[in-house]
């Protein structure tokens, strides 16, 4: 869920720019564009792309929906499959779904509105359905906490090697990467223990070959390289401009990530990720994210004008933003 100063930024972002990352829309093929037309899914904030139905994302609403998980065809936007999942609680704050090596789905309810007041959490995972029809699965429940006290947090990835989960908590002053057990169990508290740092993350996606993880925000993005299960060197990637931008996931095949947006006939919006060049699953978010973010290059004469009003546009959400925490600390 959004705070109000983020929700005040991100809406700022839309009115003084127009700008947004390079994007491809080529009409009825798969992993375009699209707006998801299905009125039920009003607060998506998560997706994951199937590696078993070509050009199928699977996203879930925030809260106060059930437990249900919905499969969206990027071909034309509609649900094909509603997934029901037994055997769970009652989801409280669903924000994110990663698919892992295993063919498992995994749904975390890891949202904490109050900013740490929960001691547990919950991951539910379930085999990603072979066929694309309404069903129910039994989900099987995993108990999460953290090593350094309750958080909230957005973001869980499953890693796409190792299948080891990972959480990127969300703080206004900039979260932190945890760390799963080696394998999720039953039966007791999985311990997710600190081991990076982070920007204010709604979501995070691995690239296909797991060398490199992206975090998006409202209105940013960094990829960050991955080894090991640690962070290493980072670069800004464009973003659309969406005005509750909460989820990204990759492409099955790694040639672009796939941002997306809460509200009603919400937009998905394709990111090419060039210039990494080709590797086993796919390929690496370039500098410049499909050409939405800006380098040195970028900023000296003869740069793209989209990338430059962009930048203006960056200027001037900071300032707004600063302005904002100020008057909010003044009041408090």
């Amino acid at each position: 869920m959004r705070s109000l100063l983020t929700v005040s930024a991100a809406a700022a972002l839309l009115l003084v720019t127009g700008a947004s990352p390079a994007t491809a829309d080529d009409g009825d093929q798969a992993d375009r564009t699209f707006t998801i037309e299905d009125s039920r899914i009003t607060e998506s904030s998560g997706l994951a792309a199937s590696r078993i139905h070509p050009g199928i994302y699977w996203t879930h609403n925030d809260s106060e929906d059930g437990p249900y998980v919905y499969a969206v065809d990027s071909r034309t936007g509609k649900t094909v499959a509603t997934v029901t999942m037994e055997g769970v609680g009652e989801p409280r704050d669903v924000e994110a779904i990663s698919l892992g090596p295993d063919g498992n789905l995994y749904v975390g309810d890891i949202g904490d509105n109050l900013d740490g007041s929960w001691d547990h959490v919950w991951i539910y995972r379930f085999p990603e359905p072979k066929r694309l029809a309404d069903s129910t699965v039994r989900a099987t429940q995993f108990d999460v906490t953290y090593a350094d006290g309750a958080r909230n947090a957005e973001a869980m990835m499953v890693h796409p090697r190792t299948g080891r989960v990972y959480i990127a908590s969300k703080n206004e002053d900039g979260g932190g990467l945890y760390e799963g057990p080696r394998k999720l169990t039953t039966g007791g508290n999985n311990v997710f223990r600190r081991v990076g740092e982070v920007p204010w993350v709604t979501d995070g996606a691995f690239s296909p070959d797991g060398r490199e993880v992206v975090f998006r925000s409202y209105f940013s993005a960094r990829a960050y390289a991955f080894e090991d299960g640690r962070l290493g060197a980072d670069r800004a990637v464009g973003v659309p401009l969406q005005g509750q931008s909460e989820s990204v996931t990759y492409t099955a095949d790694g040639s672009a990530m796939m941002f997306g947006s809460e509200g009603e006939r919400s937009e998905v919006v394709r990111v090419e990720a060039e210039g990494g060049g080709d590797r086993e699953g796919g390929r690496t978010p370039s500098p410049n994210g499909g050409g939405g973010g800006t380098s040195p290059g970028d900023e000296e004469g003869g740069g793209d004008s989209t990338k430059g009003t962009a930048t203006g546009g960056a200027v001037a959400v900071v300032v707004i933003v600063l302005a904002l925490i100020a008057a909010r600390r003044r009041r408090g």
